[in-house]
């Protein structure tokens, strides 16, 4: 791609003629005004990078910053966070492909949205806080391979989501979306639904496979809904994401064949919950939360199937064929749980080399289940073990010390070392640290090792615009 530099009049030839041929060209002079960006957008070919001067651009009621159509170029501001856009709308995507917008304050009062039709859709390195206003979704993906990357979604206190992936028609879903290194925080809606972090789909697109990464974000604060992470729809993966301090945790709502994968959730209130089928939740570590560590969802239905009613689709679809694997447990109100309000239960499910721990309630209290494979299990505390199978667990010490990250890792002696005994699924490469698992796997969500970890729970210093 090449790149071009807006310059004016009589300076053209001559800047031209002092350039030797073969140099990079020079970083554009930024753009003051929006008719100037607006003006240099329409005469924008691939490669070209336009620069916004830091400041304040209030765009017109009923106008917008049009992209639309427009290939391959990149608008960014001056500094990171510098240049602020208030007004209804910001960008129009319709249409586009390829385009970068990067470094801006966006204040809008109305949804950003990437449309379907819209390809390869960058969103990076932005401060989002739009207006207070219930109801409001403040991105919304349409568009496929779009990326959300090292933003800070922040600060609001109605209902409304912070970004929403949905796709066109009524069942398809926007396809390989990649979120990662973002900073969601302060969601401090009060009601009980509405108001989640990310939303992957909606019940009626939960069939659909969207191939979306969700990786290394950070969730603080985010209580406007008991899903911070919200999935509803198929074939995605949840990993390396820390929730500090969070009323929402990771469901898979509806949908099937997703992982959840090397996440940590601290000190929050939900942990993860799992509807649908053939889902792997493995290398996680759920510590210290008020409510539902890890819940394992009964049904309204057997499965979700093409043809139901908008209602029957809303339904819970009873969680089947899951493999839970290698997770930690640590000193949460409720460890392990199913549920007992819905007539169909879980089945086939595997639970084996998860490391259980707590002080209250019972470690494992299931409601009715069929076909479930327990193995390999370590439960251990004051709480009692509850109604898991005897031969599926041994009551052991597992020996967790505190780490300076607050994680409690294995020590040295720990009975888990080399215990774990499950072989009957895709093997696990590594740890949630990302340690390599080897042959002789531990117990848990950590392999006990002497050198750091490659993967820790994220800070904000890790995530957002400023973020590597």
């Amino acid at each position: 791609m090449r790149r071009r530099t807006f310059l004016k009049g009589s300076l053209l030839g001559a800047a031209a003629a002092a350039v030797p041929l073969g140099a990079v060209a020079a970083e554009p002079a930024p753009v003051t005004s929006l008719t100037a960006l607006q003006t240099a957008i329409d005469r924008a070919v691939p490669g070209d990078r336009i620069v916004v001067a830091d400041g304040t651009y209030t765009v017109p009621s009923g106008g917008s910053i049009d992209v639309s159509g427009r290939s391959g170029i990149t608008i960014v501001s001056q500094t990171r966070g510098g240049a602020v856009l208030r007004g209804e709308r910001s960008f129009v995507l319709d249409g586009a492909s390829a385009v970068t917008i990067s470094g801006f304050a966006l204040r809008q009062s109305g949804t950003l949205a990437i449309p379907a039709g819209s390809t390869g859709i960058r969103l990076t390195r932005n401060d989002i806080r739009f207006a207070d206003v219930d109801g409001l979704d403040w991105v919304l993906v349409e568009g496929d391979d779009a990326k959300i990357d090292r933003n800070h979604f922040h600060d609001r206190t109605t209902q409304g989501i912070f970004l929403v992936v949905d796709g066109p028609g009524t069942t398809a879903v926007a396809q390989r979306l990649h979120i990662f290194k973002n900073h969601f925080s302060h969601h401090l809606y009060t009601g009980a639904n509405g108001g989640e972090a990310i939303r992957l789909g909606v019940s009626s697109r939960a069939l659909s496979r969207a191939d979306a990464v969700v990786e290394y974000n950070l969730f603080e604060h985010c209580d406007g809904d008991p899903e911070a992470v919200s999935v509803k729809s198929s074939g995605n993966t949840i990993r390396y994401n820390t929730i500090r301090d969070s009323q929402g945790g990771i469901v898979l709502r509806h949908g099937n064949g997703s992982t959840v994968e090397g996440n940590w959730l601290l000190g929050g209130k939900e942990g993860i919950r799992l509807y649908g089928n053939d889902h792997l939740i493995v290398n996680n570590h759920i510590a210290g939360l008020t409510g539902r560590a890890l819940v394992i969802g009964s049904g309204t239905t057997r499965d979700h199937h093409e043809g139901e009613t908008t209602e029957e689709r809303r339904g819970n679809d009873a969680c089947d064929r899951a493999v839970i694997v290698h997770n930690t447990l640590r000193s949460n109100k409720s460890s392990l749980s199913g549920e007992t309000t819905r007539p169909y239960e879980p089945r086939d499910v595997t639970v084996a080399d998860n490391l259980v721990v707590g002080d209250s309630g019972s470690l494992v209290a299931m409601g009715a289940t069929s076909g479930f494979v327990w193995q390999s299990n370590i439960l251990w505390g004051a709480a009692s073990d509850g109604n898991i199978p005897a031969g599926g667990y041994t009551r052991v010490d597992p020996r967790l010390t505190p780490s300076t990250d607050g994680v409690h890792r294995l020590a040295s002696n720990s009975p888990a070392i080399g215990a774990a005994t499950l072989t009957t699924t895709t093997p696990v490469a590594d740890d949630i640290d990302g340690h390599a698992r080897g042959t002789a796997r531990d117990i848990g969500s950590d392999e006990y090792a002497t050198v750091a970890p490659v993967r820790r729970p994220l800070t904000s210093t890790d995530v957002g615009p400023n973020a590597s």
